[in-house]
């Protein structure tokens, strides 16, 4: 079996790494530490069987991440990893297609048995999600995740620098385009999430992509450590 493991923290990797050859002891594991890395090793790796990805990575915000990949590469299964135990992040990943969502509050043993459980077909979710799944609405952040589905990749990737604050010139010049394009993008961007502007555009971003994800990376090491 071949898999895929997304995640930039290095002592996580390796509690993965250490997982997945729990349940395929000769596994075939590459790494990326980015989603631009990722696509670029899926462009080039044949025969994965799973992507282990993680939500809070270098260059994405949130769901974008996701989207990009499954975009992307529709057919292979993405687990998602995170510390992250809000109802509305798991929900708008499952909405995405993914196919688990693991705490990394996790053991090891029981991620090495969450990552078996999806390979066998099931879809994989924290027990205290699943328990109280039933008694929750969709939100109103449903609505612009399916919205988000309609960006193109590269459109992700502007909403991306447009999140960041970037201006046309910069975005430009970071994805190596016309500044013509960026504006063209940019427009396809606002009528296609339905706002009229810019800024109304990151505003609604930040009701789904979740502005604690950034603030968040330095409490999760300690649930990393757990994991180890």
């Amino acid at each position: 079996m071949r898999f895929l493991i997304v995640e930039d923290h290095p002592l996580f990797r390796e509690a993965l790494e250490g997982a997945l050859q729990m349940v395929a002891p000769e596994a075939d594991i590459v790494q990326a530490i980015s989603i631009d890395g990722a696509l670029e090793l899926l462009s080039t790796t044949s025969g994965l069987d799973l992507i282990l990805l993680d939500l809070s990575m270098p260059g994405t915000t949130g769901l974008s991440g996701i989207i990009r990949i499954r975009k992307a590469f529709p057919k292979i299964p993405v687990v998602i990893v995170s510390g992250h135990q809000d109802p509305q992040i798991i929900s708008g990943a499952l909405s995405l297609g993914v196919a688990g969502y693991i705490l990394k509050s996790s053991s090891k043993q029981d991620l090495a048995q969450s990552i078996g459980e999806v390979l066998r077909g099931a879809v994989c979710v924290p027990g205290a999600y699943r328990a109280t799944r039933a008694q929750r609405a969709a939100g109103p952040a449903q609505d612009l995740i399916k919205r988000l589905h309609d960006l193109t990749p590269q459109q992700l990737r502007v909403l991306e620098m447009l999140k960041r604050g970037l201006q046309n010139k910069q975005i430009a010049y970071e994805l190596k385009i016309s500044e013509t394009t960026v504006k063209v993008h940019v427009s396809d961007i606002l009528r296609k999430l339905n706002v009229l502007s810019r800024t109304k555009a990151i505003v609604e971003m930040s009701r789904i992509d979740f502005a604690t994800l950034a603030s968040d990376r330095a409490g999760a090491k300690h649930d990393r450590a757990q994991s180890e």
